[in-house]
């Protein structure tokens, strides 16, 4: 029997007790601010006073539309602390997908970002914001808007005291909440109780998690409003390592100064984050020394990225996880007995989705129901279970019954899993392209792709074919400086292809585009191009 629920509350109690002048730094509009962890805390208890004082307690929600920074993540500490929950909202929705979010969580606070005060009020709907009962603004003032009530977040808590007497929650208490974003249907709800997130930290602090420690200074890139950015601020604030916040809309230039500035030795966002540096590091110089690792996650990594990462000295930690698990399950880390492997035999255990972390359990399913051999040629649809996985979705129960059997997530991607037990993504159930009775993936189609030199992005989707059933079709975004014609690229990237994979696999069509479209969080957005293209008549009949 537990002698004490597994709760929150210590991992800021022992940041503040044990490492009280370690630093939680951010970029701003206004420039750098930095607070110690001892000063986050007393401002935490503000913030929990100040919600208190508004009838912010039992399970109620504040929602955040907010970029990363120390502020938001005070709100990380102090709404699940008090007994409310963590509600962070994705301010690229669409304005209708908002409005849903709101009206079905019903938040009681929320807090937005000045400079995203236009798109929140684009999504303003007198019925379904009707929960709301106070906005608050980042910063010492309140720009011109029409929500209200309305107050700025330092007039908010700073008349508050620094002394806060925290309850003593019962661990299964909802703590947060964030809603899926995908290409299809309504976000889908997924709350997190005290254990759920006690749990995810204790298992990212370990080293086959994402180990961080109290000597590491951490950049979390990914979104804090993107699955409580992968978790990070309760690992980095557990571990007592230093944060430090890239702000609003962060460039490559300033990602590059922050690390250079402040030694950040760990940071985690998605591959396109990546790329962007590597593309600003070939035409200027930086410092990039104290950097160890950086944690990749939302899309396979390509492994021209990895090696190019490598050159500088930075290990590449191949992630994988959903909103439904809070969110990381899987890290591609080398395990003991695996360092003798050559260069590209590792490289290819890096390049998969990797290794469940402690106290994930997982199986792949087949068609039949059975169970695959882990042989890395069978596949099936992955599923997870564990303490930190929902086993439902807020007031969905339509999704309940397709997404979950009993304990277990059915997840939706379809993987293989190797003799050593490496899980490797081959693609999205409703993505893997289906021709003539043979699967292709297009995500390890794309990865091909993506390791020609004249290509900057690439994303695959299976466009229908009469003989066929479907084929696959490349846009395909050029290197800058790249000189190429479609209809030439074509026959290259088939040849290309084609040193590795069979004939059938290569692409029967080629399109440069800009720009691959993108979700709210940063995904290729295949839907948005099937929909694009679906007239375009691409493939032509063989």
């Amino acid at each position: 029997m537990a002698g004490y629920d597994q709760t929150l509350r210590p991992f800021l109690w022992r940041a503040e007790r044990l490492y009280p002048d370690r630093e939680v730094v951010s970029r701003t509009h206004e420039g750098i601010e930095r607070q110690t962890y001892g000063e986050f805390a007393d401002r935490t208890r503000q913030l929990a006073n100040a919600l208190s004082d508004l009838g912010v307690d039992d399970g109620e929600r504040v929602g955040t539309f907010c970029w990363n920074h120390s502020r938001h993540a005070e709100i990380y500490f102090g709404a699940p602390n008090i007994g409310g929950q963590l509600h962070t909202i994705n301010p690229l929705l669409p304005p209708e997908h908002i409005q849903y979010i709101v009206e079905n969580a019903e938040d009681t606070v929320l807090v937005v970002d000045p400079s995203l005060l236009e798109p929140l009020e684009a999504a303003y709907d007198e019925t379904a914001f009707s929960s709301v009962e106070q906005y608050v603004v980042i910063g010492s003032e309140v720009p011109e808007t029409s929500l209200g009530p309305v107050t700025d977040y330092e007039s908010f808590i700073g008349g508050q005291s620094i002394e806060y007497d925290w309850p003593e929650l019962d661990e299964e208490t909802p703590a947060g909440m964030c809603y899926t974003s995908g290409t299809t249907g309504k976000p889908k709800g997924v709350e997190y109780t005290q254990r759920m997130l006690w749990s995810h930290t204790m298992a990212t602090l370990t080293p086959q998690g994402l180990g961080v420690r109290d000597a590491d200074v951490v950049m979390p890139v990914v979104p804090m409003f993107h699955v409580n950015a992968w978790g990070i601020p309760f690992t980095a604030t557990a571990a007592g390592a230093k944060h430090v916040y890239p702000g609003p809309s962060p460039a490559p230039e300033d990602l590059v100064s922050l690390i250079e500035s402040e030694g950040v030795t760990i940071s985690a966002g998605v591959p396109t984050v990546w790329l962007g540096v590597l593309e600003y590091l070939e035409e200027n110089d930086a410092d990039l020394s104290s950097l160890e690792r950086i944690v990749i996650g939302g899309s396979a990594a390509p492994k021209s990225l990895i090696e190019q990462y490598d050159d500088l000295g930075v290990d590449v930690v191949h992630a994988w996880g959903m909103t439904e698990m809070s969110p990381v399950g899987t890290v591609a880390h080398i395990k003991e007995g695996l360092g003798d492997l050559s260069t590209d035999q590792q490289y290819e255990k890096r390049g998969k989705q990797g290794l469940a972390v402690p106290g994930l359990e997982f199986k792949v399913v087949d068609d039949d129901g059975g169970e695959i051999e882990w042989n890395g040629e069978e596949f099936g649809e992955l599923y997870v279970r564990g303490p930190w996985v929902t086993d439902s979705y807020f007031e969905r129960p339509d999704a309940n019954e397709a997404d979950f059997e009993g304990s277990w997530l059915k997840t939706g991607d379809i993987v293989t899993v190797d003799d050593e037990g490496y899980i490797q993504i081959v693609d999205r159930a409703k993505d893997v392209i289906k021709s003539g009775g043979e699967w292709i993936s297009s995500v390890e189609l794309e990865n091909a792709i993506m390791a020609h030199d004249d290509v900057s992005e690439a994303t695959v989707v299976g466009v229908p074919h009469e003989r066929w059933q479907e084929r696959p079709a490349a846009f395909v975004v050029p290197a800058e400086g790249a000189d190429l014609e479609e209809d030439e690229f074509e026959s290259e990237l088939e040849a290309f292809v084609g040193e590795n994979y069979p004939d059938w696999w290569t692409p029967d069509t080629v399109v440069f585009i800009d720009e691959v479209p993108k979700t709210a969080t940063g995904k290729f957005d295949k839907k948005a191009l099937r929909e694009e293209y679906a007239t375009e008549g691409l493939l032509a009949e063989e």
